[in-house]
């Protein structure tokens, strides 16, 4: 039976909104009502229902949390109901892993902060806080939450939500903060897939900031004074934060105030504030924008930071402006960019490095196309919403009231299906819900869930439909064209199901697909990578069709999660012309792709986002485009795993295909994790070696896109003038020397010029000196990773094996010599000794908060880089006669201990060393900034008095005989002595670590995955 909730809120004035409006010259106006979006309570018997008083007065912090705490169900996670009213909290409310939060009745719920409400005066305090996998216990990986009120890091260290957390969300809940608490934040949600912010109303008053710290994807969010409306970081994962159908007004200082959130927009607007979004000092961001509408936004629409850094990527398409005199301000520079006139549309707006064509370097560049806008709005200066609304809950049909019974044992496929054919809106409660058929759409079905983790559709493995060779059979097939909508719900089409394809979509241009999650195998539903208690998944991958197949359909698809690998793709799009659009989709482990597109026009892809595991994705593509047109893709991030152990060539493959446009394009393979001890918690931070080589491969052509991170390039299919000849002469001056290398570095000279490197998969060592050719120095299986040469000419080598890392000392001359192994001793000054360091670095901040909590200022990357490089090592390793110092870095071991890319460090990470006594500069790079520094190398290793010399850093660097600087940065780029390019060298493949030897000291040699070359210098 359908419950109606009494209606027990009362809006109140928006006087603090009001302030900020007449602080910005606009006329003040109270923000309208809320609508709630659930107008009754949803049947479901396994929701937890809040009992509180919800009168306003009374404290129901209590109350609310042990609702949120029943529903946490040990990790699996729940559904809680809110029903209206307004609930006075005082204290942070903590929000386990997979709990959802729904507020349910006539109004939306309110949780009210009270004037002066203790605990909200200082820093950040938030009234919301997502948690990480155990919402009490830090245990030895986790970052505790500063802002939690109250503050108790000894009896209960509130664990940070982090880029496991899924499935968590709070929807329909409106805030409300009164005066004298300037620190209140509403909610802070720094979670990964499948969680969301929706339906929400900030009237933030006197607080900081309605969202602070970012994750994901959220929708229909309006928010109302405050200092900031989104006050946010890097997200947890370092994944794309997507925002649509949302408003900002009246904001202090900023509607949006963030960095590296990889922001993305649809549908969002910006008025009566200084200014729409602003990027903070010394960062950059993926910030993309569509239909974005700025109404008197007094400073900057855009404040642009960072600006000649490839991190800075900062892309908008149809903005229009009323009375925003300036759309873009960039920071550094102090260039403005001014509207044309007081009302005018911007068509395009481009910042960061732009690629002009496949096979060159790219270069910086901005790209600002401006009208002026007529005097009354037209259809042109709205766009339509992003998110269909869902019909009134009033008029969901469960399945339950069919015959279903969703225990994850009974064959529920005929109640389902007659649910779906006797009515429109079809509800399923939380459930397992076993079919063995098609369940079949109409084309206006729409078939709700609530959560995708806790409600699956499951196709038991051997189910007889979806055996041996044939036509492709869906769980889920919606009708040909049609607007039906499908939300909420989990689809597992099991591993032994060779047929299955988890949802065949035909449906037209107005459909929706909203946050569905395709599962991984029978284990837990917060857990996509535990086994099945029958199966090794792993014998089942690539075996079945694709998760979800768009054939010859279109629509809107919203925060899909598609990592069975299982499937030939997470994302499949064939045949069809009909306009798609696609909002945080994130499809990984897949065995050969991630999303293909084929036979396709007028789709676009937002923040779309891919990740390949060390096994589960080791051969995979992220994104293959064959015969299709017309194609945006705008904040893709293509990612492999920081423990990935095999090299891949490319991330996006193109062929026979045109008018295919990116914006906004990161190709990475760099992470990082909390770690806590008696010191407290940091955010220990790694680059993996095996990145996509290249980001885009256009196959029709023969061409590459080496630049891993860019703003624009266009894709035509067409072979340009200037690469057809460059293709037909070989690169000159670049010998290769010898190549069938799975993946080298860690290279070094001796005093002779003679080159040593590692093949670190088959454990050898090798040396290479003209008219010696290539020899194996040493096999032994005790894997070396990096290596220098000591005075005398012997090898000291660092490797992962151990229980942390091993060093051991090896004579290259004297085959089968044993390894000698070498401990760590207390640090000391050895006058002479040369220190080994590594040459590239990975240091960006993730995870810890960089927010002064004093100041509101964060920590640049900058400061936080010299800052970490200047700790000298207490500890170190002394190669056998005194000459070399290898520092010893922290070692972090993290999860399977016997796997090789679970021991981490600055040293372990590096593509090889770079030598230097005390007191002399080394050249290094730090690929988190693509920037080339020397510093100066003191006692333990300390590097400071940090001088940028080049303005791109990518996986090495070396100072050459020349005086020059020469960088590997998909090619080798070479700089004076003035920081300027003065040239470059053409590799056949990417340059990974450079190292100058040869009897003169003027051979370049130049390590690549899978061969070596040199050059003359």
């Amino acid at each position: 039976m359908e419950m109606i909730l009494k209606d027990k809120s009362k809006h109140v004035a928006g006087v603090a909104l009001a302030v900020a409006l007449a602080i910005n010259g606009v006329a003040a106006a109270a923000p309208p009502p809320s609508v709630s979006a659930y107008q009754s309570m949803p049947e479901d018997a396994r929701a937890v229902v809040v009992q509180a008083r919800g009168d306003g007065v009374a404290d129901d912090s209590d109350a609310i949390q042990r609702a949120i705490d029943s529903a946490a169900n040990k990790g699996a996670g729940g559904l809680v109901f809110l029903p209206s009213g307004r609930y006075r909290i005082t204290r942070s409310l903590l929000v386990p892993i997979a709990v959802r939060i729904y507020g349910v009745g006539r109004t939306r719920p309110v949780l009210v902060l009270a004037p002066r409400t203790p605990g909200f005066q200082k820093g950040v305090a938030n009234m919301v806080i997502f948690t990480g996998t155990d919402t009490y216990n830090i245990g030895g990986v986790a970052m505790p939450v500063p802002g939690a009120v109250p503050f108790d890091p000894v009896n209960k260290p509130v664990r940070d939500a982090n880029s496991s957390t899924f499935y968590s969300a709070l929807s329909n809940v409106d805030f409300e903060v009164g005066d004298g608490n300037p620190a209140a934040a509403a909610v802070r949600m720094h979670t990964a897939q499948h969680s969301n912010l929706s339906h929400i109303d900030f009237r933030m008053g006197s607080g900081l900031a309605g969202v602070y710290q970012v994750g994901n994807i959220a929708y229909n969010l309006r928010f109302y004074g405050g200092r900031y409306g989104i006050l946010a970081e890097k997200t947890s994962p370092a994944w794309q934060f997507t925002l649509l159908d949302s408003t900002f007004d009246g904001q202090r200082d900023a509607a949006i105030r963030e960095h590296e959130a990889a922001l993305t927009l649809a549908n969002t607007e910006i008025r009566n504030t200084p200014v729409g979004i602003e990027i903070d000092r010394g960062y950059g961001d993926w910030l993309w924008g569509q239909d974005v509408r700025l109404e008197n936004v007094s400073k900057a629409g855009v404040v642009i930071s960072n600006e000649d850094n490839v991190y800075t990527q900062v892309g908008f398409e149809r903005v229009s402006a009323r009375n925003v005199p300036v759309f873009a301000r960039f920071r550094d520079s102090g260039k403005a960019l001014a509207g044309s006139g007081r009302d005018y549309r911007v068509g395009e707006f481009n910042h960061g490095l732009k690629v002009a064509q496949a096979g060159l370097p790219g270069a910086f560049d901005t790209r600002y196309l401006t009208a002026a806008l007529p005097a009354r709005r037209t259809e042109q200066d709205s766009a339509r919403q992003v998110m269909r609304a869902l019909p009134a809950t009033r008029d969901w049909a469960s399945v339950r009231s069919f015959g279903a019974k969703g225990d994850g044992v009974s064959d529920d496929t005929a109640a389902i299906q007659k649910a779906i054919d006797s009515r429109r809106t079809v509800y399923l409660p939380l459930g397992i819900y076993v079919v063995n058929d098609t369940i079949r759409l109409k084309p206006d079905t729409v078939l709700i869930g609530l959560h995708p983790g806790l409600t699956q559709l499951r196709l038991p493995n051997g189910s007889p439909l979806y055996q041996g060779t044939g036509t492709p059979r869906a769980v889920i097939e919606s009708a040909r064209g049609g607007d039906a909508i499908v939300t909420g719900i989990g689809i597992n089409t099991g591993e032994v199901n060779d047929r299955a394809v988890g949802l065949l979509w035909r449906a037209g241009e107005q459909s929706l697909v909203d946050d569905i999650r395709f599962q991984w195998s029978a284990g837990a539903p917060t857990d996509p990578y535990k086994k099945g208690p029958r199966f090794d998944t792993s014998a089942w991958w690539d075996r079945q069709g694709p998760n979800l197949w768009v054939d010859g359909g279109g629509g809107t698809f919203t925060g899909v999660w598609a990592p069975a690998g299982h499937g030939q793709a997470g994302f499949y799009v064939t045949n069809t012309k009909t306009p798609g659009r696609v909002y945080e989709l994130s499809a990984e482990h897949h065995i050969r792709n991630e999303i293909v597109l084929d036979g396709v026009e007028n789709w676009e892809f937002h923040a779309p986002q891919t990740e390949e595991e060390v096994h589960d994705g080791a051969d995979s593509i992220a994104l293959d485009i064959r015969n299709s047109k017309n194609i945006l893709l705008a904040n893709l991030h293509a990612y492999r795993v920081t423990r990935s152990i095999k090299p891949a060539p490319t991330a996006v493959r193109i062929a026979n295909s045109s008018g295919i446009r990116f914006r906004n394009v990161a190709v990475n393979a760099e992470s990082g994790f909390p770690t806590c001890d008696e010191n407290g918690c940091t955010a220990y931070l790694r680059a993996s070696k095996y990145a996509y080589e290249n980001a885009i491969t256009d196959v029709t052509n023969g061409l590459e896109v080496r630049e891993r991170m860019f703003s624009v390039f266009d894709y035509d299919g067409k072979l340009p003038a200037a690469a057809a000849a460059a293709t037909a002469t070989p690169p000159a001056k670049v010998d290769k020397l010898q190549d069938g290398f799975y993946s080298i570095a860690g290279g070094a000279t001796d005093a002779s010029g003679r080159l040593f490197f590692i093949d670190r998969h088959f454990k050898r060592i090798f040396s290479y000196a003209a008219g010696e050719g290539l020899k194996i120095v040493s096999d032994a299986p005790i894997d070396p990773v990096n290596l220098a040469v000591d005075r005398s000419g012997k090898l000291l080598v660092l490797s992962s094996s151990g229980k942390d890392a091993t060093v051991y000392a090896l004579d290259p001359v004297a085959p089968g010599t044993r390894p000698a192994i070498v401990a760590a001793t207390p640090a000391t000054p050895r006058p002479g000794a040369r220190l080994a360091l590594p040459v590239n670095f990975w240091n960006n901040g993730e995870f810890k908060d960089q927010l002064n909590p004093d100041t509101y200022e964060f920590t640049t990357l900058d400061e936080m880089f010299a800052r970490d490089v200047a700790q000298a090592k207490t500890r170190e390793y002394v190669s056998l006669d005194g000459s070399l110092v290898l520092p010893a870095f922290r070692v972090v071991r993290h999860g399977s201990p016997d796997h090789l890319g679970h021991r981490w460090s600055d040293t372990l990470d590096a593509n090889g060393f770079v030598t230097a006594p005390v007191g002399q500069r080394a050249v290094f790079t730090n690929a988190s900034r693509n920037l080339t520094y020397s510093a100066l190398v003191g006692e333990g290793g300390a590097l400071t008095g940090l001088v940028k010399v080049a303005d791109r850093g990518g996986e090495s660097a070396a100072l050459g005989p020349d005086g020059k600087v020469y960088v590997a940065n998909g090619q080798v780029f070479v700089y004076g002595e003035n920081g300027r390019q003065v040239g470059h060298i053409d590799v056949p493949a990417r340059p990974l670590q450079l190292v100058f030897g040869g009897q003169d000291g003027r051979t370049l040699f130049i390590l690549t995955h899978h061969a070596l070359y040199s050059t003359r210098i």
